[in-house]
Formats: C-alpha cells, sequence, structure tokens
C-alpha cells in the first residue's frame, strides 16, 4: 500500500442540516465498487484526505472496472489533470447521499446518466495527485464525508483489510442486443474464445441475459474490440457483438 498518497480534498458546499452519525443509517446499502466475488485491499488512514476515504488495491489492477455501488444519477465527471483527485466521477443515490471515484484512468459515463448497482463508471487509473494505479472511493452524506460502508457493515478504520465484492452477486443479469455488421448469427461458445467448441447460436438483434462477464480471446465486433466474453446461458459470445449501452465490463466476473 506504499504507493497511497495524499489527496487534496475537493469538499462540496453544504446544503440544508448535516445528519449525525447515528442519522446516517438510512443510507443506500452500497456494495464495493467492484464487479462481484473480486477481492481488494481497502486502506484507511487519519492522515487521508478526506480522513473517511479508502483506497483500494490489488495486483495488476491498473484499468480494472470500478462499478457503481448503488443506483444513482452521476452529477459530476471531472478531470483535475496531475492533482487531486484526477479523472472523478460522483454518483448521487438520493437522500443526501453520493459516492465519489477518484485517480481513475477512464470514465464509463456522463453528467445527468442514470445508473444501476453495478454498471461500470470508469476504470482504476493513477491519475491526480497519486504514484501508483489504485481506486480512491468516498461516501459522503450532505457533502461530508462519512465512515464507509458495504452491505451495512463499516469497514475497519485504521488500516488495511482485504474485502470481497458481492456487488450484483445476485442479480439475474444485465439485458444486451446482439448485433453482427452483416446481421449474421453468432456462435455461442463453451468457453470465452473460438477455439472452443459450438454448442448454440443467437441470431443479430436477439435480447440476450448476460449472467456474468469473464476475459478471453480477443475479438473485434460491431461493438469494438475487447476480450470480455458473455455468458449467456451455458455458453459465451463474445461482447464485441453485445450492446449493453456501457463500454467495458457491465455484469459480475464469472
Amino acid at each position: 500500500m506504499s504507493r497511497r498518497v495524499f489527496v487534496t480534498a475537493l469538499v462540496a458546499p453544504l446544503i440544508g442540516l448535516v445528519l449525525t452519525q447515528g442519522e446516517a443509517a438510512a443510507a443506500p446499502t452500497f456494495q464495493m465498487p467492484f464487479p462481484c466475488n473480486q477481492v481488494w485491499e481497502g486502506q484507511t488512514r487519519t492522515n487521508h484526505s478526506p480522513a473517511n476515504s479508502v483506497d483500494f488495491n490489488r495486483a495488476n489492477d491498473d484499468g480494472d472496472p470500478v462499478v457503481a455501488s448503488a443506483a444513482g444519477s452521476v452529477t459530476r465527471v471531472a478531470n483535475e489533470g496531475s492533482t487531486s483527485y484526477g479523472r472523478w466521477v460522483e454518483i448521487d443515490h438520493g437522500g443526501g447521499w453520493r459516492t465519489r471515484y477518484a485517480h481513475l484512468s477512464a470514465q464509463s459515463v456522463s453528467v445527468g446518466q442514470s445508473v444501476r448497482i453495478g454498471q461500470r463508471v470508469g476504470s482504476v487509473g493513477t491519475t491526480g495527485g497519486s504514484t501508483g494505479p489504485h481506486l480512491h472511493y468516498e461516501q459522503r452524506l450532505n457533502g461530508v464525508d462519512q465512515k464507509i460502508k458495504f452491505n451495512g457493515t463499516q469497514i475497519y478504520y485504521w488500516g488495511t483489510r482485504s474485502y470481497t465484492s458481492r456487488n450484483s452477486c445476485g442479480t439475474s443479469g444485465v439485458t444486451g442486443t446482439v448485433g453482427t455488421d452483416s446481421g449474421a448469427a453468432v456462435t455461442i461458445r463453451s468457453g470465452p474464445g473460438t477455439q472452443y467448441a459450438a454448442v448454440g447460436s443467437v441470431a443479430s438483434g436477439a435480447t440476450v441475459t448476460i449472467s456474468c462477464q469473464t476475459q478471453g480471446e480477443t475479438i473485434t465486433g460491431k461493438y469494438g474490440t475487447t476480450n470480455l466474453w458473455d455468458k449467456i446461458g451455458s455458453g459465451y459470445i463474445s461482447d464485441a457483438y453485445v450492446y449493453t449501452g456501457s463500454d467495458g465490463q457491465v455484469a459480475p466476473s464469472c
């Protein structure tokens, strides 16, 4: 965790009465800002700014997906350059509650966009006041940083602990639409690559439910070039042929 550096806070003006910690119990049931079952090391420290924020790391995390901790509306998509948060996103969850995701290498949402819990909002990076890839994360109530809770349980203060994401683990899946430039059907494979056996096909224009996603062979299709593969039913198709409305990973990891 030695790569962490002090972050200059961007403190929003207070609007109305600041609730006490006791009243803050009405918060959304926030989940970790990472896909289901991923394990991340979270660090809290007294000299962090703001004090109740957490930095998340894991091995080779540069570019890993960052997802919404709860459903809401995007209120900020900003870039502070080489200072402070760098590239960051803020989401309004209602009731005065907002979350912030900072030091991103890329942002995947726009201001005013509605996002569902578990939807990708950006990628882990090292922009702003950072010397190594990690995610700086905050939960705020009426502009004031709060001690962070995931699934109703407060994280460890002060120090470092490992946490397993339960974000969207119980969801029924993300809906997407299959598309090919030629209009041909897409072959469903038993694994994430064309070297795996064909187990079926799905027509261009069909609506599919993605239960989870995994990395595999890099494919170029109607919706770009990617190594993500979407599990639909008992098989996989390349995400390059599926439109979900968001770039990158949108469903839990398989």
